[in-house]
């Protein structure tokens, strides 16, 4: 796991919030208009079917209540920018959770019981408040930015095996963007190319030299959706600047070896 060295940026707590709660409530009105037929669709997460994928979304905001009932660890063992670096490690065992979830409740059921539990425990709970998550104690405000990035990566998931337009929250899409594009710069230290993600990311990586002013020798610019599609896996580098979503100039400016981020 890359050392989290890079000065965190900081995310507002109550913006973070209303975030995930909105985000999360734009895909429950799009699993609760579901048929039986859309929801048994494949994805293009391995096994997974539309079900699948509904369950693992509302697991992932369920994680706030079920951790925060749990005793308050000790000590913080988690940074948020060693949270994209983690995540590789537990596949296998969020598949198994996932298919567990999904067979304990109807997605109905499951995410009403989700909005209403979160929607009663985070005003009452502190931004520095530690949870136990899979990885390690996190701080709360943590932990909601990473589920901005669960809500958003799995939307977009959704959007795409489904083929409906579902909209995404500007918070919760600027905190996924900014923590991806963040997590990069952690990959690969350095400041000889510059990764522009507007509105939302401007970030510098790769080791060579350093521009002191002017335009950079090495720019890679994007919209959010397509870099956190590269992010992730979802879309490989050639193909997206093959289709014109990257523009990327310079003998730095291909991130191809370096991504996926998120495992």
């Amino acid at each position: 796991m890359p050392p989290a060295k890079k000065r965190l940026r900081s995310y507002d707590p109550v913006r973070t919030r209303a975030a995930v709660l909105a985000q999360f409530q734009q895909v429950r009105e799009v699993v609760g208009g579901l048929g039986e037929e859309q929801l048994a669709l494949p994805t293009r997460l391995g096994e997974w079917t539309v079900r699948e994928l509904a369950a693992h979304i509302a697991m992932a905001v369920a994680a706030v209540p079920r951790y925060l009932a749990m005793p308050e660890p000790a000590h913080q063992e988690v940074a948020l920018l060693d949270w994209p670096f983690a995540t590789v490690t537990a596949a296998g065992q969020v598949d198994e959770d996932t298919r567990e979830f999904a067979a304990s409740a109807g997605l109905d059921e499951m995410y009403a019981r989700t909005a209403e539990r979160v929607g009663e425990l985070l005003p009452l709970v502190p931004d520095d408040r530690l949870v136990p998550t899979r990885f390690g104690a996190m701080r709360l405000g943590d932990f909601l930015v990473t589920r901005t990035v669960e809500l958003i990566v799995h939307t977009d998931d959704l959007a795409d095996a489904t083929g409906l337009d579902i909209p995404y929250d500007r918070q919760a899409l600027a905190a996924c963007t900014r923590l991806l594009a963040d997590a990069l710069a952690v990959k690969a230290p350095g400041a000889s190319t510059e990764v522009r993600i507007p509105p939302f990311a401007v970030v510098q990586c790769v080791a060579g030299p350093r521009h002191t002013r002017g335009t950079p020798p090495n720019v890679v610019e994007t919209d959010p959706l397509t870099w956190i599609r590269l992010a992730t896996g979802r879309t490989g580098w050639p193909e997206a600047v093959e289709a014109a979503k990257v523009r990327a100039s310079g003998e730095r400016a291909d991130l191809g070896a370096l991504l996926p981020i998120l495992g």
